[in-house]
Order: structure tokens, then C-alpha cells, then sequence
């Protein structure tokens, strides 16, 4: 364009001419035959042309954790993506916020696994962010014919440790890698940093290790890869698992220091309102309580809707589980370690999920209400929620050392506490005091 603007102002622009009906056909004639000269040259130069694209990592699955972690890789990881996803729909979604975010160069999504598969660097490197359970199965079943022995499949979902075990042996055996990765921090840690715990071949991690530690969140004071390897087999998605559950004792725990303090007084007598609530959220989070579910409790009881009412008395009061839950529960009775605090935030989720049942017997309750002016002081409900949370992570540790045992795998608690110290949804000041004992 720049040469050509300079030709107009050195000789004025060019001149439209009129082209005979012959000249165009001549045009044409030359067009068709150098068209037909390409389609004459050897497949592997057509090949070449078509596969211009090579990239370094594949994701499948352009959900909403797959476009994102894909755009950490093009961005932190520094490597060329290919991504591929079934929904066209969302493959574009996921090339034009890519183009967005200035990472269009490096990012190319498809809808045909066999282009996907064939712009991809040998020994090929992909993650699956995919439903767990039939459709990871389904996703491997036509994937694996296409991969070569060296290649590894490392699989991102909250999937059961046995059926990554069950998948790598079936892998193994044809000389490919398969890997599992628990992936905390939910699209935002995917996008920035997510928490990551590995298990599978350790040769195979030794080639993921470079790029998983690049896009993995920072731990705060020393700056670490929140990226843990656990040894082999189901061990990373073993880990994510009780990290779930922990998980799930927390967010309890918080919610029955909500329900205590708006349902008491200060000394004063003064009853709490969900904004006043938020203020005390918001002090514990300054002191042993730090943790990112208090500190994001307190941003949502301090929330308000349109209208200005508190949004959290317009929640309704149902929480329903993935899973996870339910299996560290198992796992605690199958390896008998006590596990009561997730075990009770289990059951509570359970209990949520009946509204109808619940309502009807608070219906037919003719007892007395409890009286909301009993004083309860903030500090000593703060002392109470923090000796529960010790003992929540107490128990998904124990477990998490327990069957580290038994498989022998390289689960060490202080390299899991390291791991959950940035990005993941249990991120708390506490972990760091954990480590050092």
C-alpha cells in the first residue's frame, strides 16, 4: 500500500481501462492454468500449504476452562495453540476472543480432529478439558488411532482416579502417554493461573513440566509454580479430589458463621445486618481467617441487587455436587480416616437440595423461634471458625497421606500444601503455616 501510494504521487493514479471480452479470457485461461499446476504439484507440497499452522500444545475442549487455559498458554506459555472443540459455535468464540486479546497469532481453534491432531508438533502434547466420565472416553476412543507412540494426552477434568489409571494402562500399551491434572481456580484461575496437581508417567511430566510451570499461578512471598507432580497413575486427580472436598467443609463452615452472626446480637444487642456481616468477613480476612472464600464472602454479603436489597436474602438456599464430594467422603470410609467435617458438609448440600421437604416441615413446626438477641461475640466465633478450618484441611491431608502410602505414590504434604498456595479455590494463609510444620 505504501509503494503504491507513493507511485500515485510521483504519476498520478493509474488509469482505469476498458478490457476486451478476449483479454479476459485470457485472464481467466492463465488463472485456471496456474490452478491446475497446483493441483499437479506433489501432495506433499499441497500438504504443506494447508498445514502452514504448527503448534506446540492442543487443547480439546473450548468450553469456558478450555478457551481460557488455551489462552494462558498462547500468553504465558509463550507457545503456538491449536485448540479443538465440536461446537463450531464455540470454536469461534474462542478465535475471535483470542483476536481480542491480541493472541490471534498464536491461537487457531478447529472443528476437524485430524487437522487438529496434524498441526501439532511431534511428540504431540494435548489437554482435555471435557466432561468427565463417557465423554472423556469418547474423546480418547477418536483421538488415540490419530496419535503416535511418544505422544501424551493429559486430562484436565474433575475425573475419578481409577478411570485415569484404567486409561493410561490401555494407553501405555500402544506406546502413548496419558496423564490426569486436577485444575483448581475455577475460568479465572485457568485464564491467570490456575493451581495444577499432576500424576501419570514422570518422563511424560518432565515435558509438560516447562509449560504447566509458566501458565501456573504464583504462590505469594516466594513466587513458586503452584504445580505439583504426585507420582504416577490417578495421583493428581486424587489430589484435586480432597482438595474438593476440603473444599466443601470450608465453604460449610463459613456458611454456619454467617448463619450464627445474623441470627445473634453484638454485646450491644444490636442485631447484624448481611452488610454488617460482610464487615466481619472482612476483618477475618485480615487476620489468621485470610483465605480467598472469606475474602470472597465478604464481597457478596456486602452485595446489592437492583433494588438495593442484600442479594444474598434473594439466593435461594439450594446448592447442589459434582461428585467430588461425594467420592472424598468414600474415601475416608474405604482407607478409615475420619473425615467428619466433609462428611456433615455433604450431607448439608444433600439436605439443600430438598426445598419442598424442608419447607413443609418448618410448616408444621409449631415450635418456638429461636431468639435472634442472644449476643454472640464476633472474636469468639472467629476463634471456632478457625479452629474448624484446621481441622477440615487436617482431615483431607491425613487422606491424601494415607492412600499416598498405600499406592506409593510421591504425594508428600508439603509439596501439596506448596501447590495449593496460589490459584486454587483453598488458597488460605494458613497453608504456609501448615508446610512449615
Amino acid at each position: 500500500f505504501k509503494s503504491r501510494a507513493a507511485e500515485e504521487s510521483l504519476h498520478g493514479p493509474p488509469r482505469r481501462t476498458r478490457t476486451s471480452r478476449a483479454q479476459q479470457k485470457t485472464t481467466v485461461c492463465r488463472s485456471n492454468a496456474a490452478s491446475s499446476h497446483l493441483l499437479q504439484a506433489p501432495l506433499h507440497t499441497a500438504m504443506a500449504s494447508l498445514a502452514a499452522y504448527e503448534a506446540s500444545f492442543g487443547v480439546v475442549g473450548l468450553g469456558v476452562m478450555g478457551s481460557m487455559l488455551a489462552l494462558n498458554l498462547a500468553e504465558s506459555g509463550q507457545e503456538r495453540i491449536a485448540g479443538f472443540e465440536l461446537d463450531p459455535s464455540k470454536a469461534a468464540a474462542a478465535e475471535a476472543k483470542a483476536g481480542r486479546e491480541g493472541l490471534g497469532a498464536s491461537f487457531k481453534a478447529y472443528t476437524d480432529l485430524a487437522a487438529f491432531v496434524g498441526a501439532l508438533k511431534r511428540p504431540r502434547r494435548l489437554v482435555m478439558l471435557v466432561p468427565a466420565g463417557k465423554p472423556v472416553d469418547s474423546a480418547l476412543a477418536a483421538l488415540e488411532p490419530l496419535l503416535a507412540p511418544g505422544d501424551m494426552v493429559c486430562d484436565g477434568g474433575n475425573e475419578w482416579y481409577e478411570n485415569t489409571e484404567r486409561r493410561a494402562a490401555a494407553f501405555e500399551a500402544k506406546g502413548l502417554h496419558y496423564l490426569g491434572c486436577g485444575v483448581s481456580g475455577g475460568a479465572e484461575g485457568a485464564r491467570r493461573g490456575p493451581s495444577l496437581m499432576v500424576g501419570g508417567p514422570a518422563d511424560a511430566f518432565a515435558l509438560l513440566e516447562p509449560t504447566l510451570s509458566k501458565i501456573a499461578a504464583r504462590a505469594p512471598g516466594d513466587g513458586k509454580p503452584c504445580l505439583g507432580y504426585f507420582g504416577k497413575g490417578g495421583a493428581g486427580n486424587y489430589v484435586k479430589m480432597v482438595h474438593n472436598g476440603i473444599e466443601y467443609g470450608d465453604m460449610q463452615l463459613i456458611g454456619e458463621g454467617f448463619l450464627l452472626l445474623s441470627n445473634t446480637t453484638t454485646a450491644a444487642g444490636q442485631s447484624r445486618s448481611p452488610s454488617d456481616c460482610a464487615d466481619v468477613f472482612a476483618s477475618w480476612n485480615e487476620g489468621p481467617l485470610q483465605s480467598f472464600l472469606v475474602e470472597i464472602t465478604a464481597g457478596i454479603l456486602a452485595k446489592r441487587d437492583a433494588d438495593g436489597a442484600p442479594l444474598v436474602d434473594k439466593v435461594l438456599d439450594v446448592c447442589g455436587s459434582k461428585g467430588t464430594g461425594k467420592w472424598t467422603v468414600q474415601e475416608f470410609a474405604e482407607h478409615g480416616v475420619p473425615g467428619g467435617t466433609v462428611a456433615a458438609a455433604l450431607e448439608a448440600r444433600y439436605l439443600s437440595a430438598v426445598p419442598g421437604q424442608r419447607a413443609a416441615l418448618a410448616k408444621a413446626d409449631a415450635g418456638e423461634a429461636p431468639d435472634a438477641r442472644v449476643p454472640l461475640d464476633a472474636a469468639s466465633l472467629e476463634g471456632a471458625l478457625l479452629c474448624a478450618k484446621i481441622c477440615s484441611y487436617a482431615q483431607g491431608l491425613a487422606l491424601i497421606r494415607t492412600t499416598s502410602a498405600e499406592k506409593g505414590w510421591a504425594a508428600a504434604l508439603p509439596e501439596v500444601l506448596d501447590c495449593w498456595r496460589g490459584g486454587c479455590i483453598i488458597r488460605a494463609g494458613l497453608l504456609t503455616v501448615f508446610r512449615d510444620a
